[in-house]
């Protein structure tokens, strides 16, 4: 996980901050690092992407750049998210996700989607997916 987010924290370094620089307990890329990591993990409103940075143990809170006794704020984590370019988080974002799929794909070969019905072997090739429960904010047997 830490070179995954330190991955990710260089794809990241390029966003503006949009905030004044007075008062930032948190800086820009430790926050949105933190986010896509609980975005990653099915977190995906603001209050369960906070319950998310919340709960992690201290050891991953300190490899995303989090000090375990001052993590950052539900209100603080919307504040950011929401001023922030959504086409540059887009791109910054993206770029790390496809040097990911490079560095991790044998050459000349592509990655494959596979639904979740597949994987959880609801669907075969001789039988019907099962109907999808609807989905919710928080990922199964959490908060």
């Amino acid at each position: 996980m830490p070179e995954t987010a330190a991955g990710l924290a260089a794809a990241l370094a390029n966003l503006l901050d949009p905030r004044a620089r007075r008062g930032v307990r948190h800086g820009l890329v430790v926050v949105v690092t933190a986010a896509v990591c609980a975005v990653v993990a099915r977190y995906r409103s603001y209050t369960a992407i906070a319950e998310w940075v919340a709960d992690v143990p201290d050891t991953t809170a300190l490899a995303l750049g989090i000090a375990p006794h001052r993590r950052p704020s539900e209100a603080m984590i919307r504040r950011l998210l929401q001023a922030l370019d959504p086409d540059r988080l887009t791109t910054a974002v993206s770029g790390w996700l496809a040097a990911r799929t490079a560095a991790t794909s044998p050459a000349g070969r592509r990655a494959v989607a596979v639904d979740g019905k597949t994987m959880r072997g609801s669907r075969t090739t001789d039988t019907a997916a099962r109907a999808a429960k609807p989905p919710s904010d928080h990922p199964a047997g959490t908060h």
